[in-house]
């Protein structure tokens, strides 16, 4: 069943006229305060479709009942339906549709456990401003690979289970999901069934860790694998903690190397440093087998918001050699998409999936937290927005990224 929803949208500016390039300098800066040396220019808003809020799961189960029963931003739980919401993380298709990961439901492991952990099915259309759902599919472990209790008797997994924060596709057509209450890599086949045990970062333990068994966490509460990357070549993982393991430096966050032929963490590890502690990563992709891009925000939202970003790392240096390629809250918006004005902010409090389109386009997209999240209009529960961004100069991927 195909449903579609969306927001009025002018037409698709794909075809805008090019920037000139500027030469190909890749120096550091932080862009806190006006461009750094090396970091892009102003970005432009290409494309702009939103799906509703309020979309739900055609026949799907009630859920929220563990919210309350008092208005949120308008909305009032519990639901007759789960909710499409959430998009902590994103697949492209290369058919113009994309495989969208919604995150633990409602925000913690108390509320959630009638939340069903699911992947949808998802088409923009740009020119009319709409996203499609084409379907999806559940989380599942019908085989017993989790071995601490489950929420459902059926083994479909709940928000209460895992916090699924992250989602690449492997060349076989599996997944690989993180998630943030091990943390966690969590391997399911492409129908969602869970493929072997949950595998636990060495060293980390979250509080919602069901192995902790009286020790200590070292890494704060849904703080585990935000963003992770595949490799170009396929072979292996970059899962990106979002929170500082207890001892290292404050503001900053692991990066670990995983090997998908061997299933097992490599000992390699790189440090990705905040602009400030108070700040989250979203989500992180592959540029090439160096060259990463890191979506970096603050905890705000709406007018308030400071930092939105997009971030270009390179590995093959100590301090990641980190490039702005663009600000989220500082768009060109010339044709004025989505009825905005020649200035376009994504001003949401989560934006947490970044895809690669071509050499000078990414897809953007937000969790909208459904329904406590409302950056775009104070009292109503943001839509997921799904925009395309056209860099000042070519990223100089690997062509295997976005073919």
């Amino acid at each position: 069943m195909t449903i579609t929803i969306g927001a009025a949208a002018l037409a698709l500016a794909m075809s805008a006229p090019a920037m000139a390039d500027p030469a190909p300098e890749l120096g550091s800066g932080s862009g806190q305060s006006g461009l750094g040396r090396g970091d892009f220019g102003r970005a432009t808003l290409t494309g702009f479709a939103s799906l509703p809020a309020l979309t739900f799961v055609p026949g799907s189960e009630p859920s929220g009942s563990q919210l309350g029963t008092a208005p949120i931003n308008g909305v009032t739980p519990p639901f007759t339906g789960q909710p499409v919401q959430g998009f902590s993380g994103i697949v492209r298709r290369h058919d113009g549709t994309y495989d969208v990961l919604s995150d633990n439901g409602y925000g913690a492991k108390a509320n959630s456990a009638d939340f069903l952990l699911r992947v949808h099915r998802i088409k923009p259309d740009f020119r009319r401003g709409e996203v499609a759902v084409l379907g999806g599919f559940d989380l599942s472990d019908p085989q017993g690979h989790v071995t601490w209790p489950l929420t459902r008797s059926d083994r479909k997994l709940t928000g209460a289970d895992f916090d699924v924060e992250s989602i690449v596709r492997a060349f076989d057509g599996t997944y690989w999901i993180g998630d943030e209450f091990g943390p966690f890599l969590l391997h399911f086949s492409a129908s969602g069934e869970l493929l072997a045990a949950p595998v636990p970062l060495p060293g980390v333990k979250a509080p919602e860790n069901p192995f902790l068994g009286g020790e200590q966490p070292n890494l704060g509460r849904s703080k585990g694998f935000e963003g992770m990357a595949r490799s170009v070549d396929g072979r292996t993982l970059y899962p990106l903690l979002e929170g500082t393991v207890t001892g290292d430096p404050a503001g900053t966050l692991r990066i670990n190397e995983f090997s998908l032929r061997r299933k097992a963490y490599t000992g390699r590890q790189w440090t990705y440093r905040l602009e400030s502690p108070d700040n989250a990563i979203g989500d992180m992709i592959a540029v090439d087998r160096h060259r990463f891009l890191v979506i970096e925000r603050d905890n705000l939202q709406g007018d308030e918001a400071k930092t939105k970003r997009i971030y270009l790392i390179d590995i093959r240096h100590e301090d990641l050699r980190k490039t702005l390629v663009a600000d989220l809250l500082d768009l060109a918006n010339p044709r004025r998409l989505g009825g905005f004005g020649e200035t376009f902010r994504f001003p949401f409090q989560t934006i947490e999936d970044v895809v690669i389109l071509d050499d000078r386009t990414l897809g953007v997209l937000d969790d909208n937290n459904f329904p406590f999240s409302a950056g775009r209009t104070p009292g109503k529960p943001d839509d997921n927005e799904f925009i395309t961004v056209r860099l000042s100069r070519p990223l100089k991927a690997d062509p295997r990224v976005y073919r």
